[in-house]
Order: C-alpha cells, then structure tokens, then sequence
C-alpha cells in the first residue's frame, strides 16, 4: 500500500482515511466473502479505498459511485490499472439499486480534500470562490448563495444550529440576512467566511477550528441534502448486502455518527462488528489533519 497520496486527474488526489483501521477490521472477520466477490464503493471520490481494496484483494470486484464527474474522471485513471474488476457508475448512492446483492458496501461521507481544495467548487472558507457548495454542479439544484437568499432568518438560523450544531446561529443569520439586503449576494465564499467570523468574539477567531466551520458545513448539507440522502443510505444498503456481507461507513462529524450508530443498533437486518467508532491513531493525524474527526463504523448482514 502506498504510504504518500497518488496523484490523479487535474490533481485530484484521494488520501484514504482510516485505511488501516479498515484493512485490520475486514481482516478479523472470519470467512471474508468480498475476498472473492463484489464491493460497492458508494462514495467513490478519487478511487483511494476502492483501489486500496482491489490492490489488497486481488480477486475482488469493484462498483463504484459518484455523482461529481470530477471524480469519476480522476478516478478512472487510478483504477484502470485494474482493467474490467472495476466499473463506475454516475449516480448519487441513494439513488443506486445493484443488480444482485454483494459482498461489501463502503461509504466514505462527506466532502472529498479535492473538492474542498478547489475553489471554484464553492466549499472552503480558506479559498475565495462562488458560493455554490453543489457535489455535483452539472445536476442543477439550489446553490448556497440561492439558499442564502431564499431563506428567512429565523430558517436559517435554524438550519445552521441543526446541521452546524452552532451555537451563534441567531448572530450569524441576522449577520448574513443584513449583509443580504444591504449590499446584495455576497462576492464569493471568502466575504461569507469574513462574515460569519465577525459574529465571533476577537480571541474566539483564532482557535485550532476556523469560526465559519460549522456554518459553511451546515449550508453543505442543506444544499446536497446529506442528512437525508445518508438516512437512505442507511435503510437501502443492507439490503444490497449478501448474508455475511458487511456494511463500513465512514463519518466525520457527529450528524452522520449518530445516524450510523443508531442504525447499526436498531435495524434488525443488521450487527454490530465495531462497538465503538474507529479513529485514526496519532500518526495518521498528523499526516493528514481531516482523519481527525472521521470515525469508522462496520456492521454484518444478518
């Protein structure tokens, strides 16, 4: 396995997280069949887990799904050194239906480091671009600036509490909805960013965690509906899986964990493998700073 990320189209490069945690958790599972069957990669990115997976597990296949075509492009060119194990198929998870069940489905959530380090895309708060935050800007759909926009107040507030579990939310939505009707949209992700950390006391704006985090999370999630698209996930996945057949879920904040963790609980079709998350060790932390708050979930088919 390589140690250092591997570049890809338009230097679209995929650092797996929590790789090892995943190849030690398959590994002490006895009478592994995605050894020699199918692994649905529902969160494709730029192929680093499924190619780690075809490289580990040479006799497996993989399906993998995404809807940025910036992905699917860069992740072409990392599996086609694996020629006809791996397909890749355009679509949002939520919306997939394989053709027979498998052995392993995997989903890495959340914002790829490509997307987030593109500013054109809209994501970051670090790179001024448009305020689009749209995973796949080809497929129409609301942009964070129109959601912005079309939202009252007192929603968005709302919104931003809900999905950025941020305690200013009333400051900064008042913030925004002034800034809206003072000056019109706001020039890109850059004035938003300013904008949000000027609702924040002056020693709080240079803490570890940048003060728009949790803001520009919440509109994300709006935007691409991730909560919801996660919750049919969660109902339609292990009915993808063959008996045996294991579901791995990565998440990187408490939304989606808690959404995991109580499905992995309470759906009858489903048990436990992990008890509790695992999470990168102090070394992966330090090599790649977004392993920090991903946790890794694993569950069997009943």
């Amino acid at each position: 396995m390589p140690d250092q990320p591997q570049p890809t189209t338009d230097g679209f490069v995929h650092v797996p997280v929590l790789a090892e945690p995943l190849l030690s958790a398959l590994a002490a599972i006895p009478d592994s069949p995605w050894q020699n069957g199918t692994l649905i990669d529902a969160t494709l990115g730029g192929a680093g887990h499924g190619s780690l997976l075809l490289e580990h597990y040479p006799a497996m296949q993989l399906i993998g799904l995404d809807q940025d075509p910036t992905a699917r492009q860069a992740a072409a060119q990392r599996l086609q050194p694996f020629g006809d194990r791996a397909r890749i198929v355009a679509t949002n998870f939520a919306s997939f239906q394989p053709e027979q069940p498998v052995d392993l489905v995997l989903a890495d959530l959340g914002v790829s480091s490509p997307q987030l380090d593109v500013a054109a895309r809209g994501f970051s708060f670090r790179l001024d671009g448009p305020l689009d935050m749209r995973m796949n800007p080809d497929g129409g759909g609301e942009t964070a600036a129109e959601l912005l926009d079309r939202l009252e107040e007192p929603a968005l507030a709302d919104l931003i509490y809900a999905y950025g579990e941020e305690r200013l939310s009333r400051r900064i939505a008042r913030r925004i909805k002034a800034d809206l009707e003072q000056n019109g949209a706001y020039s890109g992700t850059a004035a938003l960013a300013y904008a949000v950390a000027g609702c924040y006391p002056p020693k709080a704006r240079r803490g570890r965690i940048h003060p728009a985090t949790r803001t520009f999370q919440a509109l994300r999630i709006a935007v691409n509906d991730e909560l919801g698209v996660l919750d049919r996930l969660l109902q339609q996945a292990p009915d993808w899986l063959n008996p045996g057949g294991v579901l791995a879920i990565i998440s990187f904040h408490s939304l989606e964990d808690r959404r995991v963790k109580t499905a992995f609980l309470q759906d009858e079709r489903l048990q436990r493998i992990t008890r509790k998350p695992l999470q990168a060790d102090e070394a992966e932390q330090e090599a790649n700073p977004r392993s920090r708050s991903a946790k890794l979930r694993l569950a069997c088919r009943r």
